[in-house]
């Protein structure tokens, strides 16, 4: 007789007018009765697909085992032996395109919730005390990782467990890179950043802040101070904007400006933190993926009356998580899809009063395999707004690029990579991985990377 499979635990949530006056998270969180109610959906293939679906190879029959049977720090444990950062890919990790999507639950109903099992296990753990794994003895040598956000995180975990020394340096006053200053409380919460970091701290990894490797430091530097090998693991942080008139308007923010004095700088606890943020009633956002969802819904906790979404395509090419748009629309935030912006309008004072928008029909598909977004004349329309955030992705800072000769770059300006599987550059030692890469993607790909570079920088090292 076939086994009954049990629904799917919903995880439960704030409601949506409560959590949209405050940044606290909005989804609760697992009870362990919930948790082992959804484990016990697992059916432990022998051949598990979700495992090919993770980008750092979790073994989720594992763990996911291991919480039927109430083992839950030791659930955990087994998620870190190759996932140093377990509470946010649980939060934030796209699960739905990634190992949810291979599992086989998913072919006739719904998968198991592997991410909202991921996070229930790390937060169990974090609440009864993160333990440290045994270590190996240091080998002596130095590695150098710059940039803090996942790839640089993860490849800095992994090094330290092989025995390296290992030092991050970050640019930005606090490390976590795109976890910190990118994406709002509500969906991941910075004491969980901070936690993860401590963890990896603790594994002897060090963080230098405050440190702009390009302008203090040179990667030639590095190597003269003795790091052996030397992980680029940057981001893409340069704003893209739309190069159409009145960008330059008071009011028009880039997402990665908005986002930052948001999250980093605390501007949502103005005047506690002493990092004002322009306010309005009526606040625009362009763009149609998850920093388009973060910062439209941080403009209606910070007090919009109203909050649009202009995005060029239809609700099925939004390539945000399918739960991030689901939230938005519960929390009150309207969508104009088939339409584009073509001119921000402004008082004569220099301030945003308007924006100018076009219709928009779909033609045939694009090199991203979406159709292409094509313009009706004559179908003009002016959209009201005070602020206007920009979300239509980034490019690469050319700040350390271009402090760095023989570093080769691709022809979208990205640093090139010679081979996938060991992301070395055109300079030996010296390894790169995430946006800086790819350009913009998701957190687990860049972790991901990270796994990939420290596996490279092992073998590379141990071959010196």
């Amino acid at each position: 007789m076939a086994k009954e499979i049990k629904p799917r635990q919903k995880m439960p949530e704030r409601p949506p007018e409560e959590r949209i006056k405050d940044f606290f998270e909005v989804p609760l969180g697992y009870t362990e009765e919930q948790a082992v109610l959804e484990a016990e959906r697992c059916l432990q293939c022998k051949k598990p697909k979700c495992v090919e679906g993770c980008p750092v190879n979790v073994d989720i029959p594992g763990f996911i085992a291991l919480v039927k049977e109430r083992k839950f720090l030791e659930a955990a444990r087994k998620i870190k032996e190759t996932n140093s950062l377990p509470a946010v890919c649980g939060r934030v990790c796209p699960q739905e395109t990634q190992c949810e999507e291979r599992c086989v639950l998913g072919k006739k109903g719904e998968p198991v919730a592997i991410g909202k099992l991921e996070r229930f296990v790390a937060d169990y753990e974090r609440k009864v005390g993160v333990d440290i794994p045994p270590l190996p003895p240091k080998k002596g040598k130095k590695v150098a990782i710059v940039g803090s956000g996942p790839a640089g995180l993860t490849c800095a975990g992994d090094l330290a467990k092989m025995g390296y020394d290992v030092t991050i340096f970050e640019a930005l006053h606090e490390p976590g890179g795109v976890l910190i200053y990118g994406i709002p409380e509500f969906r991941l919460p910075k004491e969980i950043v901070r936690q993860e970091i401590e963890y990896l701290k603790r594994l002897g990894v060090e963080i230098k802040v405050d440190y702009v490797i390009g302008k203090v430091k040179t990667i030639k530097d590095l190597f003269d101070e003795g790091y052996e090998a030397i992980f680029l693991g940057l981001g893409a942080g340069l704003p893209v904007f739309l190069g159409i008139p009145g960008e330059n308007l008071c009011g028009v923010y880039s997402a990665n400006e908005y986002l930052t004095r948001v999250n980093l700088m605390r501007a949502y606890q103005f005047p506690e933190y002493d990092t004002p943020i322009l306010k309005g009633d009526r606040v625009v956002v362009v763009g149609g993926g998850n920093v388009a969802m973060d910062a439209a819904r941080t403009a209606l906790r910070l007090g919009s009356k109203e909050v649009v979404v202009i995005y060029r395509r239809t609700k099925k090419e939004m390539p945000a998580r399918v739960e991030e748009v689901e939230h938005a629309e519960e929390e009150g935030i309207k969508f104009m899809f088939l339409h584009n912006p073509i001119e921000f309008i402004g008082d004569d004072k220099g301030w945003l009063k308007a924006v100018k928008v076009q219709e928009m029909r779909l033609g045939e598909p694009d090199e991203s395999g979406r159709r292409r977004p094509i313009p009706i004349e004559g179908s003009e329309k002016i959209v009201e707004c005070n602020i206007a955030v920009i979300a239509i992705g980034t490019r690469a800072n050319p700040l350390l690029l271009s402090a760095t000769p023989g570093l080769e770059l691709n022809e979208r300006g990205y640093i090139k990579v010679f081979e996938e599987e060991k992301l070395n550059t055109s300079i030996p030692g010296v390894y790169a991985g995430g946006d800086i890469v790819t350009g913009a993607a998701t957190v687990i790909l860049a972790m991901g990377a990270g796994k990939k570079a420290a596996k490279a920088i092992d073998e590379y090292l141990s071959s010196k």
